[in-house]
């Protein structure tokens, strides 16, 4: 059965839809809406050169998709990614390798060098990325937990002194403080491109006012009024929360922050009516492995970080 590639219709919702559909058929630990999909273009720095492919079969079902773009914010040009996600009951028809040969001939044209892309650690996609020519370089896994039944720490009563637990929704006004500590955080970040973040209006753009970023769960640590450490919420909007990002800034680590921030972002997500909570760590970064083991997450499946030069094969 032919199968078809096109950009995403960014006027249709269904279309939108419809990704959504098929990018949590493949990731189903990932937090993903329709909101999320079109916000995800729209909100897009022009140079990232950002586009949301979509593969169709001849009856205009979607059945896979792939987000492609150039890391303009690495200070290692020619950086660039895809991550293509194919609906598992229609694989082995195409539609992977038809999504990849469009990522890379729009990478080419915009002077991308070295590919990466998140592969889900099983012997389908692994062989699959391999055919193509990527090699792997590192692994991260993604976790669960059951957050209807799990039996979270207690907030300390009273807090520390000096310590303040605030919502990210406190700093609607002036958002500048997270973004500084966002960017001192991603920084320190395990990776193999390394990103810059000194943007802040595309960071308004693209992550304080995205769709799926619940304010109110987003939880800061301030200690004697200064941003200290923080956890950044995404949710469906329905049962789904996920950990986006916790960071401790380096004046204040080794103090339990980051913990503090979870425990206060979690139990607020119950309160809320929200059943499952996901998160992900680089199976290298240990020390939040520990901090998610210790609230009970479990390891619900893993993938793998694939590179690729353009133009070998």
């Amino acid at each position: 059965m032919t199968v078809l590639l096109r950009d995403l219709r960014h006027d249709d919702p269904s279309d939108a839809d419809a990704v959504a559909r098929v990018r949590r058929a493949a990731l189903p630990f990932l937090i993903t809406t329709a909101g999320g999909v079109t916000f995800e273009v729209a909100s897009a720095h022009p140079a990232r050169q950002l586009r949301v492919l979509v593969a169709e079969d001849s009856g205009g079902r979607v059945i896979g998709t792939a987000q492609v773009g150039v890391v303009h914010d690495s200070p290692d040009p020619g950086q660039a990614y895809v991550n293509a996600q194919v609906d598992p009951a229609h694989h082995g028809r195409g539609a992977g390798a038809l999504l990849l040969r469009g990522a890379e001939e729009h990478l080419a044209r915009h002077g991308a060098v070295d590919v990466y892309a998140w592969v889900l650690d099983d012997p389908y996609n692994r062989a699959f990325a391999e055919r193509h020519g990527y090699r792997p370089s590192r692994s991260a896994h993604f976790l669960r937990l059951d957050l209807a039944a799990a039996v979270l720490p207690a907030l300390p009563e009273p807090l520390p002194a000096g310590v303040e637990l605030l919502p990210g929704s406190a700093f609607a006004a002036d958002p500048r403080r997270l973004f500084v500590a966002d960017s001192e955080a991603t920084s320190d970040e395990p990776g193999d491109v390394a990103v810059v973040l000194d943007d802040y209006e595309d960071w308004l753009a693209r992550i304080w006012n995205n769709p799926t970023l619940d304010k109110e769960l987003t939880t800061v640590v301030l200690v004697g009024g200064e941003v200290a450490a923080f956890t950044a919420a995404q949710t469906d909007g329905a049962t789904r929360y996920g950990s986006a990002m916790t960071g401790t800034l380096r004046a204040f680590r080794g103090r339990g922050l980051a913990k503090l921030a979870k425990t206060a972002s979690l139990h607020r997500a119950r309160a809320a009516g929200y059943t499952e909570a996901f998160t992900g760590n680089d199976a290298g970064n240990e020390p939040m492995l520990a901090v998610n083991d210790w609230f009970g997450y479990e390891i619900c499946a893993s993938e793998t970080r694939y590179t690729k030069k353009l133009g070998t094969e």
